[in-house]
């Protein structure tokens, strides 16, 4: 089966949606379908060259809305080579230019990735405002699509307190990850060359953007609180600054002297961010709307526990295994999180870790993912799912796919 995935950009920087793309093509290359990547990046950035199968770099693109003739012209020429396009996002050009390319030749999905939780209405009201004006313009568009792709039920139904009207055809994709791979001790040799000044130190770790909605203020203002009973605990800040939060963040530590104990790193990649999560005591993420959650499963499928809000989806799972901690996305519910975890004994602590791994492994494979996502698209395209199973499990490999950066004209 041929699928062309469509996003605004496929830089890691953005965070989870890039990340999502990348894994769905890998999987779904290894079990023998065609997967084409079309996103707005400059054809010169690195990160392209990363990526699994053929990419389609069709930017740069106008504005941060992405408006772009090239993309249009390239959709036009090349949908009806694909049996489904999945649209990533809500609120990018990508999504008006894929679906009217679409319609009409080809099905057309969009999956929605948290774009219309309720959250952003209640902190962000004039950027609602406008998103209304421009509503009646989009909501043909996601009502026309084979369907909307969620990852759970609850942000299925946070969807509908957004806009009106709201009617479309749903379908849940769980999501899931890789597990991790390389070698354990150089990984955090690395992550320990970075940071040097939590080597042989416990810390607590927050692998995000730096941005209000993953409640990073939270996390700070409880530990400025906690801290001074806890000498011996530091926190990592590990995440690009896109929004310029970080200094006013920083400012918060200072006033409490902690300067010395809570570290930026940045963005963390590659052999650097896995050996974050094997170094850390656990993953902190008192996050306000979260529809998955990549650095949560990425730190079960490390081995290590993970402190979450009740706004990040699988948290009931999570609760549910014993893998972790989950409070409101208060201040007070922050603090309840360090606080509980900071009483623990060393034997609590290494219990709740062993309990991360299986939880991973039950619920949050990404080749689960892959196929339900194959099966959607293969029944919207009027085929039998139940015939091409047999040809799926005869091209199953573990193959990774060639990289392909195609720099269209």
């Amino acid at each position: 089966m041929r699928i062309l995935h469509l996003i605004h950009s496929m830089d890691p920087r953005d965070g989870g949606p890039p990340e999502v793309v990348r894994q769905l093509a890998q999987v779904a290359m290894e079990t023998g379908d065609s997967v084409e990547i079309a996103c707005q990046d400059d054809p010169s950035e690195s990160f392209l060259e990363t990526l699994p199968g053929t990419v389609h770099p069709l930017g740069p693109s106008s504005g941060k809305y992405g408006h772009s003739k090239k993309l249009v012209t390239w959709l036009d020429r090349n949908a009806e080579r694909f049996d489904g396009l999945i649209i990533h996002g809500v609120w990018q050009y990508v999504t008006l230019a894929g679906s009217r390319a679409a319609h009409g030749r080809v099905p057309y999905f969009v999956f929605v990735h948290g774009a219309l939780d309720p959250w952003f209405k209640r902190q962000y009201p004039l950027k609602h405002a406008k998103k209304c004006l421009y509503w009646p313009l989009l909501y043909p568009v996601l009502s026309k699509a084979s369907a909307m792709l969620f990852t759970g039920n609850q942000e299925l139904e946070l969807a509908k307190e957004s806009f009106w009207p709201h009617e479309w055809r749903s379908r849940i994709v769980p999501l899931g990850i890789q597990p991790p791979g390389g070698d354990p001790f150089l990984q955090t040799e690395a992550f320990y060359s970075m940071v040097p000044a939590v080597r042989n130190r416990r810390f607590l770790l927050f692998m995000a953007r730096i941005h209000e909605k993953k409640g990073c203020d939270l996390l700070i203002q409880a530990f400025a609180k906690l801290g001074v009973m806890h000498p011996d605990v530091h926190l990592v800040m590990a995440g690009p600054d896109q929004v310029g939060l970080q200094a006013q963040l920083e400012q918060m530590v200072a006033q409490a002297g902690l300067t010395d104990r809570v570290h930026w790193p940045g963005m963390l990649k590659g052999d650097v961010k896995q050996g974050a999560y094997l170094a850390c005591e656990a993953l902190v993420l008192p996050s306000h709307q979260e529809n998955f959650g990549i650095s949560v499963a990425e730190c079960l499928a490390s081995g290590k526990p993970v402190l979450i809000s009740n706004k990040v989806e699988i948290a009931p799972m999570i609760a549910q295994d014993g893998a972790g901690l989950v409070e409101d996305d208060t201040l007070e519910g922050t603090k309840r999180l360090l606080t509980a975890w900071l009483a623990m004994s060393q034997d609590q602590r290494d219990a709740m870790s062993a309990c991360a791994r299986p939880c991973f492994d039950a619920h949050f494979s990404i080749s689960m993912s892959a196929r339900m996502l194959h099966e959607i698209v293969w029944e919207s395209a009027g085929r039998s799912s139940e015939a091409e199973s047999s040809r799926i499990a005869l091209h199953s490999s573990n193959t990774e796919g060639d990289v392909h950066v195609q720099r269209d004209a």
